[in-house]
């Protein structure tokens, strides 16, 4: 039975979750007497252990380097020996020595030992030299949660020997392993040379974890962190040492892990790399022990430790109740790799500062200094790169689109000019990458998508103050198979919902103002009947509060990754003349409502106005005319005061019903206009529908609508809800245009 567990205080698990595992292993080559090759070095089985590699050893200090790229400061010390040399299989290439935590700001290398037995690690080489005493003095009484070597290790003493036989030594003196006589698994050992030459003996546990359930537990979402360790002034880095073999084993479980070694049979007494369930196993056991320090000022991913202050001089302080805890729980923490009191640094393959997150430099330069592809492999290789910073990339697919053709089966690789120009672009664009923020809470989040004709594109962006927006996150993708068909706004649906889907952990926790040329959230959620995809698209929608920001008048959209490199000022309007653009709605705004009636008796005269706003709140208003006229010439002043009071309140769009057919036709150029009393009254009704953006007349019998019967004594018969007050003003009031003498 194989069991799970959890961490507890002084590195002791316990509170198995039992999974199945088979007893027999699966017949494979580690059953037979076969000459096993990998990694260039040759193993045999028991049944004919005539072979051993021999190897030539060369000395080397044990004391790691830092990388060239890492500018120590002028004042740093050489770096010493280590308190003992330890043979190598070969001295690594300078360029790939193992390095110290890669951080931008300069670092600076102290000494928290003696001459003789020197204990280094680093800090930021700006720091005053108060500052610097007072690190100093923090890692010094702390000193005892970083480990230099595996004998500084908790009840660990292993000895660092490259050979295989002698690297298994090293494992039984560290107690990592332990040997096995009856064993009902067994693994094949893995040589693997790490990046400075040295030889790391892994275990290939593919059989194993076959048989093993997957544990689920959810490992953080990369960009929530990265994005959670921006805008702090000091930020620690730190790197666990050999953080999986600080979990032990159940001791029921540790023969499961045997391997097949030259000196025997041996299991792992703590948690080895290479099992399925390792990373979620740290994980949990991390966040356990950080729990209540997590998102606040620790960030932690796998073995990957930040220790963050939104004002520097609290730095110490977080530190000090960081270092408590690893004390606590007797975790170690690899000195060479860490780097403290800094103001920016790489987290998660990102270079993360108090302004925003940026790319790392390294990942700019491997690009820029790629040769043109020659081959389907070198054009995957540079896709492979481009797709790893596709967040900084506004528009990647439509950039990428001329590789499309090179990458079909069966198409012979053609580089031409396009696909050139491409190239270029994109190492052009790279000169200088955008810097994206992070999102602040409480305020709402900007999503502008864009389709083309084979691409989608979209861009998160937030308003910060004065009205400036920051982008957040870019994303594209390019049209496959029957998408390339959909129609103009089922591609701008298509859009939205890819948003949705790779931005989920943003739109779940903020409301979202969606910019595009259409309302895609109102096409799928006013079809009569759906079905398929929008069956599906509606379903999804209903998670997220999402509110379309209708645009006047609107053409065309600038495409999302111009609207990002160029963000929208707060006097921005739309170009209601694009050229060439496809044309989606030409009017997007929610216009407001008039019915109007003007009524003659034998002693009075009246208008009656119903204003309804775009949210359907009603406005009745009912007005006694000062002198006696004909019924036509009162209709003719209802409507005019009517326009007046919407043009006062600032409304733009407008839809007229009234029930006097004459005037609706006259007004909409149907009927002449013959009676000389009414001329004035048209003319000056005609300026006033001017000032609109949109004014559409319609007539309506009195017979088939209640509201406009109910015009006629508006005071007394408006149909209106029982649970609304009525605030119908009764004045004297009298139009007489301008034009009239």
């Amino acid at each position: 039975m194989a069991q799970i567990h959890a961490i507890e205080p002084m590195g002791m698990v316990h509170g198995p979750e039992q999974a199945q595992v088979h007893k027999s292993p699966p017949g494979n080559s580690i059953n037979r007497g076969v000459l096993f090759i990998c990694g260039g070095w040759k193993f045999l089985t028991p049944e004919d252990p005539s072979f051993l590699p021999s190897l030539q050893l060369q000395e080397h200090p044990q004391r790691l380097k830092l990388l060239r790229r890492y500018k120590l400061s002028s004042k740093t010390p050489t770096l010493r020996t280590s308190r003992a040399s330890l043979p190598q299989i070969e001295r690594a290439p300078q360029s790939l020595e193992d390095g110290g935590q890669s951080t931008v700001d300069e670092l600076k290398e102290i000494n928290l030992g003696t001459i003789e037995e020197p204990y280094p690690t680093f800090i930021s080489a700006s720091l005053s030299s108060e500052e610097e005493g007072k690190y100093r003095s923090l890692l010094t009484e702390y000193k005892n949660i970083f480990a230099w070597s595996y004998k500084e290790m908790p009840e660990l003493d292993p000895k660092l020997i490259p050979q295989i036989e002698v690297e298994v030594n090293k494992l039984i003196e560290a107690g990592f392993i332990r040997e096995v006589k009856y064993p009902t698994w067994i693994a094949n050992i893995v040589p693997v040379r790490k990046k400075n030459g040295q030889l790391r003996v892994c275990v290939d546990f593919r059989d194993l974890n076959n048989a093993c359930p997957k544990d689920d537990f959810p490992l953080p979402t990369t960009e929530i962190m990265v994005d959670a360790t921006t805008g702090h002034e000091a930020l620690s880095f730190m790197d666990g040492s050999s953080g999986y073999n600080q979990i032990r084993m159940a001791l029921s479980d540790e023969e499961i892990t045997a391997f097949r070694t030259p000196k025997g049979i041996y299991c792992y007494k703590v948690m080895p790399f290479g099992l399925k369930n390792a990373g979620a196993t740290y994980q949990r056991a991390m966040q356990k022990v950080f729990d209540d320090m997590l998102h606040k000022y620790v960030e932690c991913y796998a073995d990957d430790l930040v220790v963050k202050s939104k004002r520097r001089q609290d730095h110490l302080k977080d530190l000090k109740v960081v270092f408590d805890r690893l004390r606590k729980y007797q975790l170690r923490m690899n000195p060479l790799k860490c780097a403290f009191g800094v103001t920016s640094g790489k987290f998660l393959g990102f270079i993360v500062r108090h302004r925003g997150i940026e790319i790392d430099q390294s990942k700019i330069d491997a690009i820029q200094k790629m040769p043109r592809p020659k081959s389907l492999h070198d054009l995957r290789s540079l896709q492979g790169r481009l797709a790893y910073i596709q967040r900084f990339i506004s528009n990647l697919a439509g950039r990428c689109q001329p590789f499309q053709k090179l990458m079909r089966k069966g198409e012979k690789f053609l580089w031409d000019e396009a696909c050139q120009n491409a190239f270029d672009s994109i190492k052009k664009y790279l000169l200088n990458p955008p810097v994206l923020g992070a999102p602040v809470p409480s305020e709402p989040l900007i999503l502008y998508i864009a389709a083309q004709e084979r691409s989608l594109g979209a861009l998160l962006a937030q308003e910060r103050e004065k009205g400036k927006e920051r982008a957040l996150y870019y994303l594209s993708r390019t049209l496959v198979g029957a998408e390339v068909n959909y129609s103009p706004i089922e591609k701008m649906c298509l859009a939205l919902f890819f948003a949705i889907d790779k931005l989920r952990h943003y739109m779940q926790a903020f409301t979202v103002h969606l910019v595009a040329k259409a309302d895609p959230i109102k096409y799928v959620l006013s079809r009569p009947i759906i079905s398929g995809r929008l069956a599906k698209w509606t379903i999804i929608l209903q998670q997220y509060d999402i509110v379309y920001i209708s645009q006047k008048a609107i053409k065309g959209q600038a495409l999302a990754d111009v609207l990002a490199d160029h963000p929208i000022p707060s006097d921005w309007k739309l170009c209601e003349d694009l050229p060439d653009d496809e044309v989606f709605f030409t009017e997007m705004v929610e216009p407001w409502t008039m019915y109007f009636d003007g009524a003659v008796r034998r002693s009075c005269a009246g208008a009656d106005i119903v204003l309804i706003s775009p949210e359907k709140h009603m406005f009745p208003y009912s007005f006694a005319l000062a002198e006696l006229c004909s019924n036509n010439v009162a209709e003719y002043q209802a409507l005019i005061i009517g326009l007046q009071m919407a043009l006062e309140i600032g409304v733009s769009f407008i839809e007229i019903y009234g029930d006097s057919k004459l005037i609706i036709n006259q007004l909409s150029l149907q009927y002449d206009v013959k009676h000389e009393d009414l001329k004035q009254y048209f003319t000056y009704a005609r300026q006033l529908m001017e000032r609109f953006d949109s004014v559409m007349l319609e007539h309506v019998p009195r017979t088939e609508n209640k509201r406009a019967d109910a015009l006629a004594n508006l005071a007394t018969a408006l149909m209106m809800p029982d649970n609304v007050a009525l605030n119908i003003p009764l004045c004297q009031q009298w139009i007489m245009p301008p034009l009239l003498p």
